[in-house]
């Protein structure tokens, strides 16, 4: 059964006053650039251990569009974490998890909450998927609290925003510092094996601004 530490309600930070107030924008503009099918064909094309007994958090999951990429790549685990800090990007994804045929709502949870601060015990969860969170804290901080929360094995699929004109402009106007590719090597194999990367191509929108670490927690990872 899949644990949850206690924690206190802090007081809104910037960053989730700003998400809640652009998250219906924002929702939207992911769904034009169609970053739910990208996510969704990479996935597919992964020998994930992912089966009815798995537990996944989606990691900075926003209005949910790789939770639900996840689920179009066909993955029905046990239970699903739709993490984030902003409230309302978390009242749209609960939204469309309702909406959606073929998604059975009830086992995904949408949870309120740091990055930095998991409220989940240590070796919670068999996958992690993150995308767009990591830029806004410190990179081995947040690795290493997923780290923590990953079974010994357990993969973490890694979407961060790449250095790039998109990237540049994004990170202007979203307010995040993009991580250097060296860095994100670097400090991925503190905590992880890196057993794979991908490049979407430029023909899909995500690939304009986003690439893909597959990785793979050490066993004596964040002890």
């Amino acid at each position: 059964m899949m644990a949850m530490a206690k924690r206190a309600i802090a007081p809104k930070t910037k960053t989730q006053s700003f998400y809640d107030r652009i998250a219906d924008v924002h929702n939207f503009a992911l769904k034009v650039n169609g970053y739910r099918a990208s996510v969704a064909k990479y996935l597919r094309s992964l020998d994930l251990k992912i089966d009815g007994e798995s537990y996944v958090l989606d990691g900075g999951s926003g209005t949910g569009i790789v939770t639900l990429g996840f689920q179009d790549a066909g993955f029905r685990p046990k239970k699903t974490v739709a993490f984030d800090l902003s409230i309302n990007s978390l009242k749209i994804a609960k939204e469309q998890f309702r909406k959606e045929n073929r998604v059975d709502s009830r086992k995904i949870s949408p949870v309120q909450g740091n990055i930095l601060h998991l409220p989940f015990a240590d070796e919670t969860f068999d996958l992690v998927l993150t995308c767009g969170v990591l830029e806004y804290v410190s990179l081995d901080d947040g690795l290493k609290e997923m780290a923590r929360v990953l079974k010994p094995g357990g993969n973490l699929v890694f979407i961060p925003v790449k250095p790039s004109l998109v990237g540049s402009v994004l990170e202007f106007l979203y307010k995040f510092k993009i991580h250097p590719v060296k860095d994100v090597r670097k400090i991925s194999q503190r905590y992880f094996s890196i057993v794979g990367k991908h490049r979407f191509p430029l023909s899909e929108p995500i690939g304009w601004s986003k690439s893909i670490f597959l990785l793979e927690k050490k066993e004596a990872a964040a002890n």
